[in-house]
C-alpha cells in the first residue's frame, strides 16, 4: 500500500508539472504584440467625432519597429498631415514592462527630430487586464505636463491597445472624447521609413 501510494503521488506530480501554468495577461499581450514585431499594417480611423475631422480618409500605417525583452516601439504614420502635405512620422507608441505591469508612453517629435513641447505622456496598468486589451489610466507625470502647457482636458485620459488575431486597435477615452484607430493584421504593407528623429 505504501508503494502504490507513493507511486500515485508521483504520478500526481508529474501530472502538474506537465500542467502549464496560467499566463499572466500582461505576458501574453506583450508577447502577442511583440510576436508581429517587424511587421506594418495600414488602415483608417475607426472613430467618427468632429475633432477628428482632418484625419478621416487619411491612410494610416502602423509598424512594430523595433521589440526587446521589456520594450516594444510602434510609429504611427499619417499620410497627408505633414506640413508639407506629406507623411505625419511624429508619433510612436512606447510600450514597456514595469515591476508591476505594463506603460505606455507617446513620444513626439517634429520633422527635425527634436521633441514637442508634449512628449512622453501616457499611463501606467491599474490592473491585469487581458490577453487581447489593456488599458492606460493618465499618470501624475502626465496630468502635470498637461497641466502646464495648457491641456486640462486631458488630464482624464485613459489609453487602450488592443491586439487580436484580428487586429491591432488603439484608443483614447475621457468624456466626451473617443478615439480609435484600427489595423487589420490581414492587411501587411511594406515597412515605412523611419519616424522623424529615430
Amino acid at each position: 500500500m505504501r508503494r502504490g501510494t507513493a507511486l500515485l503521488a508521483a504520478a500526481m506530480l508529474v501530472g502538474c508539472a506537465s500542467t502549464p501554468a496560467r499566463a499572466n495577461p500582461q505576458d501574453a499581450f506583450f508577447e502577442g504584440l511583440a510576436a508581429r514585431c517587424g511587421q506594418a499594417y495600414a488602415d483608417k480611423l475607426a472613430s467618427d467625432q468632429e475633432a477628428d475631422a482632418e484625419m478621416r480618409g487619411k491612410a494610416m500605417v502602423m509598424h512594430i519597429r523595433h521589440c526587446t525583452a521589456d520594450r516594444i516601439e510602434i510609429p504611427f504614420h499619417i499620410d497627408g498631415m505633414a506640413e508639407d502635405g506629406g507623411w505625419d512620422r511624429s508619433r510612436t507608441w512606447i510600450i514597456s514592462r514595469t515591476a508591476t505591469g505594463l506603460r505606455l508612453k507617446h513620444d513626439h517629435r517634429h520633422a527635425d527630430g527634436t521633441s514637442d513641447d508634449v512628449t512622453l505622456y501616457g499611463g501606467d496598468t491599474a490592473d491585469a487586464g487581458s490577453s487581447a486589451r489593456q488599458t492606460f489610466p493618465v499618470d501624475a507625470e502626465s496630468i502635470a505636463m498637461f497641466e502646464r502647457t495648457g491641456r486640462g482636458v486631458s488630464t482624464t485620459n485613459i489609453w487602450s491597445v488592443e491586439t487580436t488575431d484580428a487586429g491591432f486597435t488603439y484608443g483614447l477615452d475621457r468624456e466626451g472624447r473617443h478615439f480609435r484607430v484600427a489595423f487589420d493584421y490581414a492587411k501587411p504593407v511594406a515597412p515605412p521609413p523611419a519616424p522623424w528623429g529615430w
